[in-house]
């Protein structure tokens, strides 16, 4: 095992465990995830930028490291956390561990924590900060508490403007990236879109010059409502009135663009059993979740738009419907990767909203 290192809660908890992976200490927001498959995506998600990610499931790493499962060239969160990880995995498709990824991209982890235990406290206390580290004594427990996600987008947006998909293309699609998932471009070549792959500062004149058949918001991290440039130029982008469709992060800064409000979650969605219910036709989906805000139901305007998607748990808002211009957003991710595929016919929903 490796060296004893410990995880500091800003109310004082202290978890003991073993570090693997980079010796880094590490502030970061802490937060879980109940998927109980699917940790190559997680850790490749960009959306999980400036936290700490807890696994509740108990094993991690038994297929080892897929290159081919990644959502993205990096690693999203800066910290992780497991009760068990395995050393010896066993999947033809492996190419390596666990603790020589994270030692290669800088990833500092810890095994032998109580997870079920430090998952509890999240549930009943709400997101905290914490700190990973070697001496818990010297932990400064007013500077952990004052720890704040910031400057996520455009930390994690893509730099340059990139194409993706098929050379005998059928429409073309401006995705904004924010700190999307791949299998979001993915999905959309795979129905034959030659994909542009744009900086979340692009401008709407820029995606104008495109000539695009549609506008696509792709998740990403961090509070939504700090991201005040990037709304007000969506403003601009939806006077396009191109077909547009917006997954998680999208989906709040869309709503934002219109006036509403969104509010930081107790814990979040994370994970991939989140039911949510079309208010259009009563049917419950099984959904793929990442995200620790949400969009204040209450703030829409029924000029403009309508709810679309409630989350069954609790009762927030998880999609709209814009009735003034072709366009819908959701807060789950339709493209699943790991997850069900319940609502990946929301991509063909958006290609027939594109007349292709």
């Amino acid at each position: 095992m490796g060296k004893t290192a410990y995880l500091v809660l800003e109310n004082g908890r202290v978890f003991r465990g073993e570090r693997f992976g980079a010796q880094e200490e590490v502030l970061a927001e802490v937060v879980f995830t109940t998927g109980m498959t699917g940790y190559l995506e997680a850790l490749t998600d960009r959306s999980y930028w400036g936290q700490i990610v807890v696994q509740t499931f108990p094993l991690i790493g038994n297929y080892g490291v897929i290159p081919a499962d990644f959502e993205s060239d990096v690693i999203g969160p800066k910290g992780y956390i497991v009760k068990h990880w395995c050393q010896a995995p066993s999947n033809f498709r492996s190419e390596g561990s666990l603790d020589a990824f994270f030692q290669n991209r800088g990833l500092t982890a810890l095994c032998g924590v109580d997870t079920r235990t430090l998952t509890k406290i999240i549930r009943e206390k709400g997101v905290m900060n914490g700190v990973i580290t070697d001496d818990p004594a010297s932990v400064d427990l007013e500077a952990v508490a004052a720890y704040k996600v910031r400057g996520a987008v455009r930390a994690m947006s893509a730099k340059e403007r990139r194409v993706e998909g098929p050379e005998d293309y059928r429409c073309k699609i401006a995705l904004m990236d924010y700190g999307m998932k791949d299998s979001i471009w993915r999905e959309l070549a795979a129905r034959g879109a030659q994909v542009h792959i744009c900086p979340c500062g692009t401008t709407a004149e820029e995606v104008a010059a495109l000539d695009v058949d549609g506008v696509m918001l792709s998740n990403g991290p961090g509070d939504p409502a700090e991201n005040t440039e990037l709304v007000a130029e969506l403003r601009r982008i939806n006077q396009l009135k191109k077909p547009t469709f917006g997954i998680c992060l999208g989906h709040q800064l869309m709503a934002l663009a219109h006036g509403c409000r969104t509010e930081k979650l107790k814990y979040g969605h994370r994970g991939e059993n989140q039911p949510v219910k079309n208010r259009e036709t009563g049917r419950v989906y099984i959904s793929s979740q990442n995200h620790g805000y949400a969009v204040v139901s209450e703030s829409l305007d029924p000029q403009w738009g309508k709810e679309l998607y409630v989350n069954v748990n609790d009762g927030t808002c998880e999609g709209v419907r814009y009735s003034y211009m072709p366009a819908f957003t959701v807060q789950f991710h339709p493209e699943a990767c790991g997850g069900p595929l319940d609502t990946r016919m929301l991509f063909d929903e958006f290609f027939a909203m594109m007349g292709k």
